[in-house]
């Protein structure tokens, strides 16, 4: 028999936003699975210009909060939002607190001191040095302060904290002092059907964007913030230089056609070689199947050990190989072991360089399809959402 549990979710994303709607819904789709027909799921999101929202999720009941930056108003959110998840865990007979990431566990924890909920943390990273490190926020700085404070007490609250790496555990201990055992270590997964080998090269699309006969990079993200910028457009350069007209540069970006074009004028790129769009989630299989490679370009800091990027996953589906920046969650040092790619230990034309002749030496050598056979079990084994379905079977399942 399943069992009957009402869960509140929090998060900091807002419900249109990809983190929520392919890091976040399906597995809270899987935990609905194990849960009784009168459990409910509550899904807290920050949401910015009223924008409308599709839930098909039955068990799943949104509970949306106007968005505002750190600001006193940005404050006043916070204080709201704690007193309206209050009244709901009580209203609603909430059994477990279940957030993803530690901005939104900080909100976590201080519910579970006031209700003695259970908490759950997931998708749990270093968030506070990641932002001193990204140049954000400052060390000394109180924003920072605060929520490492928290990081270590929610650290040390939950009931099961599931963690995006299996490094997350030797840094939980020596940051946080934390000795626990109960730690599970789920990666960013990918729905394996959605990616997959029907995805590539699109005749339709191919004959659109006029793809034909090109070797195609494919980025599908943002620059900025933890991405890099100018050196992204720099490898691009490299990668138009050593190709030349037979390369293409396709960017599957929220970023304005003036921004990426900025981006490529300071790198001096032929401005036929970057193809931009912006296209809805449920379109990016079949864009970024458009490709011949992925670009991953994380910033290198030292706290991305323990993150976990989506879109590696859902290029590896594809059987793209992938450039993707040093020591980078556990995939840099996957695609090294495997040969499925080429890894940036150095930002610079040398590496760029180096990297191109990587990717174009596999390209030269295999067939597509040998490619394809080569890399997607990758995504089977490292990727799979039978991960996260024996972890959440572990903890809803009993």
């Amino acid at each position: 028999m399943k069992n009957k549990k009402n869960i509140l979710v929090i998060t900091s994303w807002s419900y249109n936003d990809a983190l929520i709607q392919t890091y976040t819904l399906p597995y809270l789709n899987i935990i609905a699975n194990h849960l009784s027909d009168d459990s409910k799921i509550f899904l807290t999101t920050l949401e910015k210009n009223n924008q409308s929202i599709n839930n098909n999720y039955h068990k799943i009941k949104n509970i949306l909060i106007e968005y505002h930056p750190l600001s006193l108003k940005g404050l006043l959110m916070w204080i709201k939002l704690i007193f309206k998840l209050l009244k709901t865990i009580r209203k609603e007979k909430i059994d477990v607190i279940h957030c993803w990431c530690t901005p939104a566990g900080m909100i976590g924890y201080i519910l579970s001191l006031l209700t003695r909920r259970s908490l759950i943390i997931d998708s749990y990273e270093p968030h506070a040095e990641t932002m001193v490190e990204n140049g954000v926020w400052k060390k000394n700085g109180m924003v920072y302060r605060l929520l490492f404070f928290f990081e270590k007490r929610l650290t040390k609250r939950a009931k099961y904290l599931i963690a995006t790496t299996e490094g997350m555990k030797s840094y939980a201990k020596e940051k946080y002092n934390f000795q626990g055992s109960n730690i599970f270590v789920k990666p960013a997964c990918v729905n394996l059907n959605l990616f997959s080998e029907a995805n590539l090269k699109n005749n339709t699309l191919v004959e659109e964007l006029k793809l034909q006969d090109k070797i195609v990079g494919v980025y599908a993200g943002k620059f900025g913030g933890i991405y890099l910028e100018k050196e992204v457009f720099d490898f691009l350069k490299e990668a138009e230089n050593y190709w030349g007209d037979k390369f293409r540069a396709l960017i599957l970006s929220a970023h304005t056609k003036q921004e990426i074009s900025t981006y490529a004028t300071k790198s001096e790129i032929n401005p036929k070689t970057i193809v931009h769009r912006f296209v809805a989630h449920h379109e990016i299989p079949n864009y970024m199947g458009l490709g011949d490679f992925g670009i991953t370009p994380v910033k290198p800091i030292p706290t991305k050990r323990y993150c976990t990027p989506i879109k590696d996953g859902e290029y590896w589906a594809l059987g793209l190989p992938v450039v993707i920046t040093k020591d980078i969650s556990d995939d840099s040092d996957i695609i090294k072991k495997y040969g499925i790619g080429s890894v940036l230990e150095e930002l610079n034309e040398d590496n760029y360089l180096k990297a191109v002749k990587e990717i174009d030496e596999l390209l030269s050598n295999n067939s597509r399809e040998e490619i394809y056979q080569k890399i997607r079990p990758i995504a089977e084994k490292y990727r799979n959402f039978e991960i996260a379905e024996k972890i959440y079977a572990a903890i809803y399942g009993k």
